[in-house]
């Protein structure tokens, strides 16, 4: 997850803020980091691989006095780790950093190679420098530039620029979800994609919204829109401590991670959906004949993500074709499992080290399988030994309990088993569009989810002294009802059970009295009926019932105590969103319970032995 700082000012040296400010910045995770400096008419542009004490340690003999810089930290996407691919890039007069992903990148590349410009690296940051340098070129002064640059851009960007021919002044655009703040002094400024980078120096801030692009002086910020017109953007006084500022606002990071989930989608989806609705899985190339005479997949995980393995298998049996196994990676390797070179195995891990999953990767790796990793930490065992690997882009997860890395994993799994449909011929191109079109949905239906923050916060008041909560679902939802039932265990330390919903006569039925809850997922489809048949057991026996249904669905009232309506999505990623509302519940019972949410007993981010 990327970090923007920059600074303009007239007595402080700018090297000094953006590191500074960079560091700050350093809980987001970042894999290069780079400096830009305006001094004297030159610029100095300083950018290593690896941690910041890389690029520390590369500038230590040099002194920088200019006072207007820019510096970022990378989370890779477009192009691997590396100094060319680095932030802030060069072209010209201008120098660019930028946080998020332009989808129409491959159509500006063209471009701008059929109009003779040089392209140098694999980012989309490098051609937003291009853009503009060409309307600096032609007259325009660099909040023009900026303008003009960012009406061609589609996607998600926070955008920080520096001119030389402008030696006290910084340009900022804002669209979509990467946020942009500007903090406000006594003769000087600066520009952060978040909080804590800029606290020290001020605790005046201006936070830029959606469309807005913002020119920083020492003397002060002016903000307009895309065609001019000046808007005003009131200054906000912060008051947090420095943890605080590290969670953003929020009470704890996983409050935090769960707000940061439609971003993180986004990021994930990145590039990888085409404007025409094509899928491209980064480098990862499938060849159809090796598509098609794939026989099995086998999906190996632990914990959560298992079951989002649970739900990607179900995704690629339906939209590929193939059958799918999906096993618990302790004990993959211990059932001897049918594996050979027509076999694709996915291991699935947030951290990339989880021991059981490695081996369960090695297993299936020896046997000579592909092994295509999905995974969200770059560079980790798992992405190091795998044949192929499918980033997630949910950015650090500090809070132990899974959340957005969980959202991303059923999102990418999504994008494989639509590659592979396509690439097996399984997957018609009408299908395609259609199901690439709820894919574009996705963000704005876990938005309006999370919406729903207050209702869920007062049916967990209602519930928190529970002893014990069964969740039933049914289909893609019986694997987000295990997770909705893990997360509420895990950081509360309530007893609960998930179950599939055709199974609850089958047991659980006898546990159902007035004291115990059920979360029952009843979005509508082929199965709606069935699972509101469960409903009325479990009312018939003065069970409690909380229902996750479908926006709409009016009729439900009458057979539950509680109902948390949600947007359609789609088939498979309506799971996405229905796990949103059990993360909200399982984090509010443990507040309100007043245990350690990000960090509950006994548990570990990453189980790195066996």
């Amino acid at each position: 997850m990327c970090g923007i700082v920059g600074y303009v000012g007239r007595d402080r040296r700018a090297i000094s803020v953006l590191i500074d400010g960079l560091r700050r910045l350093e809980y987001r995770g970042y894999d290069s980091a780079g400096v830009a400096i305006l001094q004297g008419g030159d610029l100095a542009l300083r950018r290593a691989v690896g941690k910041l004490s890389a690029l520390e340690e590369m500038i230590k003999e040099e002194r920088f006095p200019g006072r207007i810089g820019i510096g970022h930290t990378r989370w890779a996407t477009h192009g691997r780790p590396s100094v060319a691919n680095a932030h802030p890039h060069r072209v010209g007069r201008v120098v660019i950093v930028h946080n998020g992903i332009i989808e129409n990148y491959p159509a500006i590349r063209t471009d701008l190679e059929a109009v003779g410009r040089e392209i140098e690296t694999e980012t989309d940051t490098e051609l937003i420098a291009h853009l503009v340098d060409q309307e600096l070129a032609d007259g325009a002064d660099l909040l023009a530039a900026v303008q003009a640059a960012s009406a061609k851009l589609v996607g998600s960007y926070a955008i920080a620029a520096l001119c030389e021919d402008e030696p006290e002044r910084l340009v900022a655009a804002k669209h979509g979800g990467s946020p942009i703040v500007i903090g406000v002094a006594d003769d000087e400024a600066f520009v952060a994609s978040d909080i804590p980078a800029v606290l020290p120096y001020t605790r005046r801030m201006v936070f830029l919204e959606d469309g807005d692009f913002a020119s920083i002086t020492p003397d002060g910020v002016d903000v307009q829109d895309a065609r001019g017109t000046v808007l005003e953007r009131a200054e906000t006084a912060i008051a947090w401590d420095p943890i605080s500022a590290e969670k953003g606002g929020y009470d704890r990071f996983m409050q935090k991670e769960i707000f940061e989930q439609p971003r993180a989608i986004t990021d994930t989806i990145g590039t990888r959906v085409g404007p025409d609705g094509d899928v491209e899985l980064d480098e990862i190339e499938f060849d159809d004949d090796w598509a098609r005479r794939l026989e099995r997949v086998h999906i190996v995980a632990c914990g959560t993500a298992f079951y989002a393995g649970l739900v990607g298998k179900a995704m690629i049996e339906r939209l590929a074709g193939v059958p799918v196994e999906a096993d618990l990676a302790s004990e993959y390797r211990y059932r001897e499992p049918l594996v050979d070179e027509r076999t694709l195995v996915i291991p699935v891990s947030q951290s990339g080290e989880t021991a059981d999953t490695l081996a369960a990767l090695r297993e299936g790796r020896d046997k000579g399988a592909r092994v295509l990793a999905v995974c969200n930490v770059r560079d980790a065992t798992i992405a190091r030994e795998s044949h192929d690997v499918l980033y997630t882009h949910a950015g650090p997860e500090i809070g132990v309990a899974s959340t957005k890395a969980f959202t991303t994993q059923l999102v990418a799994l999504y994008l494989l088993a639509l590659r592979l449909g396509v690439a097996r011929g399984h997957l018609s191109g009408a299908a395609l569009a259609e199901r690439v079109a709820e894919l574009r949905g996705l963000r704005r239906a876990v938005e309006t989810t999370l919406l729903l923050d207050d209702q869920i916060r007062a049916i967990a008041h209602r519930y928190k002294d529970s002893k014990s909560v069964l969740y039933l679902g049914r289909g893609v939802m019986h694997p987000i009802a295990l997770e909705g039932a893990l997360k509420l265990k895990e950081i509360s330390y309530i007893h609960a059970e998930g179950y599939a919903a055709g199974e609850m006569k089958h047991g659980p039925i006898a546990l159902i009295d007035e004291d115990m809850p059920v979360v029952v997922i009843a979005q509508q489809g082929p199965v709606y009926e069935k699972v509101v048949s469960n409903m009325e057991v479990v009312r018939a026996r003065d069970g409690q019932v909380i229902a996750i249904a479908s926006e709409g669905d009016h009729a439900i009232a009458d057979k539950a105590d509680h109902v948390v309506r949600i947007p359609d999505a789609g088939e498979f990623l309506n799971a996405v969103v229905a796990v949103v509302p059990l993360q909200l519940f399982a984090y509010h019972v443990a507040v309100q319970k007043g245990t350690d949410v990000d960090q509950p007993r006994n548990l570990a981010k990453s189980v790195t032995v066996e």
